[in-house]
């Protein structure tokens, strides 16, 4: 097949982001495709981030062998930290008595986890915090993606101060900007990064709050027109929810998606002056939107095990993501470059003005 290019939109989701692990291990089985550039947020900032390290490396066979490794040795990672050390880690974090400890065990270990985040706060640790996800992306094998070598890498956070969106790329994608955009402010503290513009020391959260995944970095005109979007909160839950659980599981997955629906329904309004014939001879981009995503599985899921990366759970979801990749290059691989595979029309019927 000839070269096809890409850019690649990575939502955030905690554990979920394994799937997204999945989908780039199989795209990485492509050499006729090409990763122009990639947006990254929370989960998916540190997949971009790994993706970027390999193929910074080299752009054919070796720097996608080394994306493959940086990606495994990141998720093998987070496994055992959640298996071990990350667990021990929450358990310094917030300063529950010992005595309690038996009581949890009567409890689901998610529920135990979500609950103490609405009590303690990571401040509560005191001087000797560490945020356990500085020492994973040191540990990459191929750990400089913070360079101008292959795709462009695109990380979004929000700013705590302005409550706006801040993307870094080139050599402000940094390690710490990735994990400020991987910053749950109930989890981490929030993360100090100097602004090079104005000098001052701004905080940061988590990218999903503004920009899950932030989209408008992919419409530069040096990029291709094909954005791939690895959906990792589910679109559509036709259940309606009725415990406390379910409704915190559902307002949470809204809460992640409405930065990225909103950008969807902009770029159908765009297509729509397109087809119209109302934005010739201009210099807008039309961009060709496409998804890669198992709906039936992060139904199957609930926003709270996000926050437990147990080794069976990520196994789980990287299979999903290859079945998922590979079931798109099957269906949609000669579309790339030529046209959409997601009609945004449909997508937003029925979601306008009623009266």
């Amino acid at each position: 097949m000839d070269e096809r290019r890409i850019n690649l939109a990575l939502q955030g989701g905690g554990a979920h982001g394994a799937f997204s692990w999945g989908v780039l291990d199989r795209l990485l089985d492509e050499d006729w495709l090409t990763i122009s550039a990639i947006s990254g947020t929370s989960a998916g900032a540190l997949n971009g981030a790994a993706l970027k390290g390999g193929l910074a490396r080299n752009n054919g066979k070796a720097g996608r062998r080394a994306a493959r490794d940086n990606l495994d040795h990141l998720w093998a990672q987070v496994g055992q930290r959640s298996d071990n050390r990350m667990v021990r880690w929450l358990h310094s974090v917030f300063p529950v008595l010992q005595g309690m400890d038996r009581l949890t065990e009567l409890f689901s270990p998610l529920a135990w986890v979500d609950n103490l985040t609405r009590i303690f706060s990571p401040y509560d640790y005191g001087p000797f915090y560490v945020n356990p996800l500085g020492a994973v992306l040191r540990e990459l094998p191929f750990a400089d993606f913070s360079n101008d070598r292959g795709p462009q890498l695109f990380v979004a956070a929000t700013n705590v101060r302005t409550g706006r969106i801040r993307v870094f790329t080139h050599a402000a994608a940094t390690p710490d900007a990735v994990m400020a955009s991987a910053c749950l402010p109930t989890l981490f503290r929030a993360v100090e990064i100097r602004d090079p513009e104005t000098g001052q020391l701004e905080a940061f959260w988590d990218g999903g709050f503004t920009g899950n995944p932030a989209m408008f970095p992919l419409y530069g005109q040096h990029l291709p027109r094909d954005i791939v979007i690895v959906n990792i909160n589910p679109l559509l839950r036709d259940a309606i929810p009725r415990s406390p659980a379910q409704i915190a599981d559902r307002v949470n997955e809204v809460s992640f998606n409405a930065s990225l629906m909103a950008d969807l329904r902009a770029i159908n309004f765009v297509k729509r002056l397109f087809a119209e014939g109302r934005l010739q001879n201009r210099t807008m981009k039309n961009p060709l939107i496409h998804m890669i995503r198992d709906e039936v599985l992060m139904n199957d899921l609930t926003a709270r095990s996000k926050l437990m990366p147990a080794p069976g759970l990520l196994a789980r979801m990287k299979a999903a993501g290859q079945a998922a990749a590979d079931t798109f290059l099957n269906d949609h691989a000669d579309a790339l470059n030529r046209h959409d595979t997601v009609d945004l029309s449909t997508l937003f019927a029925g979601s306008g003005i009623i009266g």
